[in-house]
């Protein structure tokens, strides 16, 4: 039954059923006492899991249920500690019967028995049971508690013996001490037994009893016990006194809010007839408070003193029994003597006072306000003490309290607003919103937290005023709010951005958070406060960190702490707000004019290496540090002067080895905007580090846009440098270095890296082939016989390859630097591999016009090149990952162009076989690259490409290339596949079979084709693998095709005899 602990009410329509299948064995004369006994155990276990007062109205309350269940009762042994549920439930059972519409006396007859001996009156019998077990310690006791409260104000009984049963009762607590086991045990009982009674008797039955009883309670000093459940009890019996004391009637003077529907409250129209009604009910309810007089006992004075004490109690149950005695009580109070009870209640609200009080007073003005005792005159009060206790947070020793405090608040919060019109917060609305977002993103306990974002959510549909609410509960949910780090880091930051809760949440980060005692929370909230400085850049400059400045040389740790952390993070954010880094901008504007402006600066310290060593993220930086060195660090002669010049490119060199991503783009950019005077006699080193920067390792193969970087500084490093074919390596680009310059260069052109940002390795392909273009353009302009054939060959191939793959934007520059190198006549490029048929597919008017980025326009030209040896295998490559794409358009297009071109050869046979070979060798060369998910062969290939494989999409893919083998090669492999351990590809497998065998129908004899499409579409082939083993081993036989056999480590195997080899995964 544990399952239905949350969701208890599923049980309600198999209670009655459960109920009387036990108790047919009960009923059972024969049924032996173990077996009694457990049927009364689960009994309990039902009534546990959904409450005794559901379950009780389902006992069988019938005249003759009642002997049997007295003398059940009475075989009972109260001390033994095996049968407790079976005690229990006869109680529970006889508080139910008790309430038949008879006479108890009419069950006595003469009271003789058999044996002439007199018999106690069933009366009797049944309040004998009741005392006896309103003082043993286990469960029974509560039991009896509600057979005294059943069975007492019974007409008969309430006249005979309720006088005496309570002075029974109160001699019992007279007589017991609560600071003994024995004495505790028997009071607990006396109060459950009071307590029930004053719940279920009629006033004016319990009223000539109540004041006895309120003085023997208050002589019972239960406020200085340490027991929990008697203070609470205690308490309980107390608040159901001051109800007898008080009549039973609804306060006219309480508000009442018209309407509970939540389109009504959001719409202005129908708020305004409600405020009318709400007026005029109001004027009655003043009429009749005048016209009526109240007669109030004395004895409320005490019950309500003792309330407003219980709600200080060092325990919540009490305090929250205290809260509900308040709300019931108040409620039935006249106007002025309500008012003083909630001023009462608001002293508690001092800091004078413990948390329990803060906490015991949230939970009364809840209870107040839900019930709509709290006027609208008292929530000015109320608001401001409401909003401490949201942030109530008291430290102590190495920890806090407070945390029920502010879950409390919430609930003050969430009764308001569904107690209240919206018209009666709106002026405590900005506060409130302020600070139940606060809670909810702030707050150190889940709880709270989870608490403040309900309160929030209930005041967003019943109130309708709160500013941006359904935003802002939309991110802040029940579930998101868990996440602590979530919500300083991510739903603060969203929240920030609506500027009602900027300024709130950042004082509240200031004023509370940033000097928490938790370090965690300390560090959480400058984290915060980083995030939102973009939010409100000139309120934290100039508000924010004047506060924070001097509370970072404070006595508090923690405070100093937080401050210094937060000082720093607000810093950091300032930093990269384009307002502050305007700042860093202008200097760097204005270095390079003064440097092209030639102020006399030359020798100057300020001129120093150091001013310049740090990593250029921007463009203006790269241009000031070129002016820089142009100006200040040459002499008379034009050179650098060596030891300048070895610092310098020494430590840009050093730095891009760094582990920080940025930092190495930073100095890639710095050495590529190096003079040249600079780079002479450094030349080798410069190259060296930048190739260094390329090489992808496990440690740095995200690092992809300092990879970038460095191809872009390689060129403009070259450019800046000059060619000199016959000079030294450690000046110019000569023979010596320009196969090491290309062949890093060609190295970026494959880099394919992907990672959560997805292909960053286009970002450092494009820079590659830029690069190559302008070192390739800078050598033809200059000394053309550097560039060999093979190296040009390279280039164009692999361009040529960029073109004709999946990502638009790659494509179309790897296109335009394709044409360029391809049509540049300032020299011609020397060296292009069949320059006249590229320039007939190409021609050199439609170099601007040529839409790359369109698939329509790219692929049908593009596979063109497929006739070309040289290029025949980059292009297949480029267009095996095109044809495998997602993309609708370019799959679309680049497989139509590769037909397209195929149906053009299939006459030319060597034309056609040099095609096939090429597409072998590529599969080949990407054997388990998952860029090139195209299966062909194309048999023993496709095999070795999916061994093992979970790849659904390869998988799918080969299916494909099994069925279009040759008879009966498919049919053999088909079937193979039919017990793939993964069930889509089973099920997809079958479904092609089936298709297969309604198209060729001449494959399979016709005798048994019918029984073979039946197994086929009737088999569940998602079943276990033995069942779906044995039906495809059926189909096996009946298509003559020979059973695949188990082999080593559960892979599969064509009989031998077959042309086939497969195996299965």
């Amino acid at each position: 039954m544990d399952k239905y602990q949350e969701q208890p009410h599923l049980l309600d329509r198999h209670l009655e059923g459960m109920m009387n299948s036990l108790l047919e064995i009960v009923r059972d004369s024969g049924s032996p006492p173990p077996l009694v006994h457990l049927a009364f155990k689960f009994l309990y276990i039902i009534t546990k899991v959904r409450g005794y007062k559901r379950f009780l109205p389902l006992f069988p309350h019938e005249v003759r249920d009642l002997q049997p269940v007295l003398d059940m009762l009475a075989k009972q042994n109260p001390r033994d500690t095996e049968t407790w549920e079976t005690r229990y439930m006869l109680l529970l059972w006889l508080s139910m019967i008790c309430l038949i519409p008879f006479d108890l006396a009419r069950f006595d007859g003469n009271l003789v028995s058999v044996e002439g001996q007199a018999r106690q009156p069933t009366m009797d019998r049944i309040l004998e049971i009741a005392k006896c077990y309103l003082v043993v310690s286990d469960k029974a006791r509560d039991a009896a508690a509600v057979l005294v409260s059943k069975f007492i104000v019974r007409p008969d009984v309430r006249q005979s013996r309720m006088a005496d049963f309570l002075d029974w009762v109160l001699s019992m607590l007279s007589k017991s001490s609560s600071q003994t086991m024995e004495g505790t045990v028997i009071v607990n009982g006396m109060l459950q037994a009071l307590a029930q009674l004053f719940k279920h008797g009629k006033r004016e039955d319990c009223l000539p009893y109540a004041a006895t009883v309120l003085e023997c309670l208050d002589n019972c000093k239960l406020s200085e016990s340490n027991q929990m459940v008697l203070r609470k009890l205690g308490m309980k019996l107390v608040q159901r006194l001051g109800l007898t004391f008080v009549k039973p009637k609804v306060a006219k003077w309480r508000y009442q809010r018209g309407r509970r529907s939540l389109a009504a409250n959001l719409q202005a129209q129908g708020a305004a007839v409600q405020n009318q009604k709400r007026e005029a009910a109001a004027a009655a309810a003043a009429e009749a408070d005048d016209d009526e007089e109240y007669d109030i006992p004395g004895e409320i004075e005490n019950v309500v003193e003792q309330l407003l004490v219980g709600l200080k109690d060092k325990d919540t149950i009490v305090r929250w029994s205290a809260a509900k005695g308040i709300g019931r009580i108040t409620g039935r109070l006249p106007k002025e003597l309500a008012d003083d009870v909630i001023g009462s209640l608001l002293d508690c609200f001092s800091f004078q006072e413990t948390d329990n009080a803060w906490h015991g007073g949230c939970l009364a003005l809840a209870e107040l306000g839900r019930r709509g005792l709290l006027l609208p005159s008292r929530i000015s009060d109320v608001v401001p003490v409401m909003l401490k206790a949201l942030t109530y947070d008291e430290k102590r020793g190495a920890c806090s309290v407070g945390s029920n405090v502010r879950d409390a608040a919430c609930y003050v919060c969430w009764a308001f607003a569904r107690a209240y019109e919206p018209s009666e917060l709106i002026p405590f609305i900005s506060h409130i919103s302020s600070a139940l977002v606060i809670a909810a993103v702030f707050d150190r306990d889940v709880n709270c937290r989870r608490a403040a974002s309900a309160a929030f959510q209930e005041n967003v549909g019943r109130q309708g005023t709160f500013p941006h609410g359904i935003d802002i509960l939309t991110a802040a949910d029940y579930f998101a709010v868990g996440n602590r780090v979530n919500c300083y880091l991510t739903i603060s930051v969203y929240i920030a951005g609506f500027p009602e809760y900027t300024q709130p949440m950042i004082d509240h980060l200031i004023n509370m958070k940033i000097n928490h005692w938790d370090s965690v929370i300390r560090e959480l909230a400058t984290k915060a406060l980083h995030n939102i400085t973009p939010q409100a850049p000139e309120y934290m400059a100039n508000v924010v960190l004047p506060r924070l400045l001097p509370l970072s040389v404070g006595s508090d740790l923690h405070t100093r702490h937080g401050a210094i952390l937060a000082c720093a993070e607000i810093t950091h954010a300032l930093w990269y707000l384009p307002c502050y880094q305007i700042y860093f901008l202008t200097v760097c504007t204005l270095i390079e004019k003064l440097s092209l402006s030639k102020m006399p600066f030359r020798g100057d310290p300020i001129i120093g290496t150091k001013c310049i060593c740090v990593p250029l993220l921007q463009e203006s930086a790269v241009s000031a540090l070129a002016a820089l060195c142009n100006e200040f660090y040459i002499n008379e002669r034009g050179e650098a002067d060596p030891a300048l010049q070895d610092e310098l490119v020494t430590q840009y060199v050093s730095e891009l080895q760094n582990s920080e991503e940025m930092i190495r783009c930073g100095f890639s950019r710095a050495l590529g905007a190096l003079p040249r005077f600079l780079l002479k006699g450094r030349l080798q080193q410069v190259l060296e580090g930048l190739k260094k920067v390329t090489v992808i390792s496990p440690e740095d193969v995200s690092f992809a846009e300092s990879r970038r970087d460095a191809l872009i500084a390689i060129a403009k490093v070259c450019q800046t440098v000059g060619v000199k074919g016959d000079g030294s390596q450690q000046e110019y680009v000569c023979r010596e270095n320009v196969d090491q310059i290309y062949a890093t260069l060609l190295t970026g052109v494959t880099d394919y890296t992907t990672d959560s940002r997805g292909d960053v390795g286009g970002w450092v392909r494009e820079a590659a082939m830029t690069s190559l273009m302008e070192v390739t353009l800078l050598l033809v302009q200059k000394e053309a016989e550097l560039i060999h054939a093979n190296v040009c060959k390279q280039i164009m191939c692999w361009l040529a390859q960029q073109s004709a793959e999946k990502i638009d934007k790659f494509r179309a520059h790897a296109g335009s630097v394709f044409l360029t190198l391809l049509h540049f006549d300032h020299p011609p490029v020397p060296h292009i591999p069949h320059r006249e048929e590229l320039e007939r597919i190409f021609p050199r008017w439609e170099k601007e016009t040529l839409n790359w980025n369109a698939a329509s326009e790219a692929f049908p030209r593009i596979t063109q090149l497929l006739g070309l040896p040289a290029y025949q295998y980059h292009v297949l490559l480029g267009l095996s990952v095109s044809v495998g794409g997602l993309t609708e358009t370019t799959l679309r297009y680049s497989a139509q162009s590769l037909f397209d071109y195929m149906k053009k050869i299939q006459t030319d046979p060597s034309a056609l076989e040099g095609f096939c070979e090429t597409l072998l060798k590529v599969f080949e060369d990407n054997l388990r690259n998952d860029r090139h998910p195209f299966p062909v062969k194309l048999f023993t290939l496709c095999k070795e490409e999916i061994k093992r494989s979970k790849d659904i999409r390869k998988l799918r893919s080969s299916i494909g290339v099994v069925f279009n083998l040759p008879d009966p090669l498919w049919l053999c492999c088909a079937l193979a596949l039919l017990t793939l351990p993964l069930l889509q590809i089973r099920k997809t497998t079958a479904s092609q079979v089936y298709e297969m065998l309604l198209t060729y129908s001449d494959v399979v004899d016709p005798a048994v084709m019918e029984q073979a499409m039946a197994i086929l579409s009737d088999t569940n082939w998602e079943a276990e693998l033995p069942v779906v083993r044995e039906r495809r081993n059926g189909l096996c036989d009946l298509l003559k095709v020979p059973r695949p056999q188990l082999v080593a480590k559960v892979r599969w195997e064509c009989a031998p005899g077959v042309l086939c080899s497969w195996r299965c995964p």
